[in-house]
């Protein structure tokens, strides 16, 4: 290869190195309070009121800001009003972020899911894919139902459903279902967020 050529391919690998990686910098970066629209301002404000500031996707949300204010309303009936107890609840939400590989939600609910009385033990056989030992009889079935939820699209067999239905009744049931989907929501728009960086797979 002749010099110039040699000379026009290097300068071709320095301006390439010097593009950034799209998917170093946040797809959807912070939006600060001053630089929101009016409707979206209203909506983080609201979330601030129940959650004190904008964490995991509703920064991303609020650039939908009436589908974010419906979809925080939801989260907060199933987190502080439904019918399932905090382990219950927990335990679905926990299951859900290592089924969709969402880290975040999985480090944002870590600390709230020992709080409830989930165990560390527990976590951590979960998060290496087994199924937890030791879990309590509800426990059980919240864990077979949200993986059913999941790994088998909600198809959910008769005598598990049976069963939860048994132990958590039929509001719980259906709030069970908001739980794995809400937070699959989440889970989605947490890994989009993210991206898949260069070199990397999607987990």
């Amino acid at each position: 290869m002749h010099l110039k050529s040699l000379l026009a391919v290097g300068c071709l690998f320095a301006v390439l190195a010097s593009v950034p990686d799209a998917h170093a910098e946040e797809r959807f970066p912070k939006l600060p309070l001053e630089q929101m629209t009016p409707a979206q301002r209203t909506v983080a404000e609201s979330i601030m009121g129940t959650r004190k500031r904008i964490a995991g996707p509703f920064n991303a949300w609020l650039r939908s800001p009436a589908l974010a204010d419906r979809l925080q309303a939801v989260g907060a009936y199933l987190r502080y009003e439904s019918t399932l107890p905090g382990d219950l609840r927990e335990l679905a939400i926990m299951v859900t972020a290592k089924h969709w590989g969402a880290r975040e939600e999985w480090a944002l609910h870590y600390d709230p899911a020992l709080a409830a009385g989930l165990s560390k033990e527990l976590l951590a056989e979960l998060d290496r894919g087994s199924r937890p030992r030791g879990m309590t009889a509800q426990q059980a079935i919240v864990y077979e139902f949200t993986m059913s939820m999941h790994r088998d699209r909600a198809r959910i067999a008769d005598d598990l459903f049976q069963k939860a239905k048994a132990a958590l009744g039929e509001q719980g049931v259906i709030d069970l279902v908001g739980v794995c989907g809400y937070y699959a929501a989440i889970a989605m728009t947490l890994n989009l967020s993210e991206g898949v960086r260069r070199g990397e797979q999607a987990p």
